[in-house]
């Protein structure tokens, strides 16, 4: 059999934590923060764990990370 290719898009955006729970930056901070309220910038530092159906997701486009 081949090789199972990951997903380009997906290794640049995602980190797996040991216990095999997925870690994305937040969502929503690239531009536009003059409209966003203090509040959602503040919580919106760092990473974040995915929720369950996400992290099936992208579980799929990287094989070779579990």
């Amino acid at each position: 059999m081949p090789k199972m290719k990951t997903k380009s898009a997906a290794k640049k955006r995602f980190r797996m934590t040991a216990s095999g729970k997925v870690k994305a930056g937040a969502a929503g901070k690239r531009h536009g923060m003059i409209k966003r309220s203090n509040d959602f910038i503040r919580n919106a530092r760092g990473t974040m764990i995915l929720s369950e159906a996400d992290t099936k997701i992208v579980k799929v486009y990287m094989p070779y990370n579990r």
